[in-house]
């Protein structure tokens, strides 16, 4: 998202990046915990006059924000994106984390798995990457067992679910 590449690209110049983050993640869960404010954000209705007006009052009352922080907020409001923040706040902490060598993986189980076997695997996936990793999980029945890892764009289904249904293919087309 190009509002979190430029957005990083002015941090690292002019602020702090972990700083933004935290700040970016406190304003999305502010505007998250009050209903009426992030309907009155996201409402086409609402002129972004009238929504700049309101981040600038919000703004002195959010604490010590950075300046990239604030321009962000009424660049956002000036052009009708507030609605947008939950997704550049992700889409920064994916490119933050791209700036500092970690990869996120997502591993998705048919169970929960152990403490002790997540560790494990996010050792053998930081030994295969040759850097860090931060792993998430995530359960799905339907997988019936194995795992589904994914590791950026690339996914690699070893789920019995996923091996079934390469051999149902396998099946219909050999006919």
């Amino acid at each position: 998202m190009r509002y979190a590449r430029a957005l990083l690209e002015v941090s690292r110049r002019d602020a702090d990046p972990e700083r933004v983050e935290q700040e970016l993640s406190g304003v999305a869960d502010l505007v998250s915990s009050h209903p009426a404010l992030a309907s009155s954000l996201a409402n086409p209705a609402i002129p972004p006059a009238r929504k700049r007006a309101l981040v600038t009052e919000l703004i002195p009352l959010m604490g010590d924000i950075s300046t990239v922080t604030r321009r962000l907020l009424v660049l956002l409001a000036d052009r009708d994106r507030l609605s947008i923040l939950d997704d550049i706040l992700g889409a920064y902490r994916s490119e933050l984390l791209h700036l500092r060598g970690v990869s996120r993986v997502q591993i998705t189980t048919a169970s929960q798995l152990p403490p002790e076997r997540v560790e494990a695997i996010t050792r053998t996936l930081a030994k295969a990457t040759g850097g860090q990793v931060e792993v998430q999980t995530d359960v799905d029945a339907d997988l019936l067992g194995g795992m589904v890892t994914q590791i950026g764009s690339t996914v690699f289904d070893g789920s019995i679910a996923g091996h079934l249904n390469r051999l149902r293919r396998q099946f219909l087309s050999d006919r």
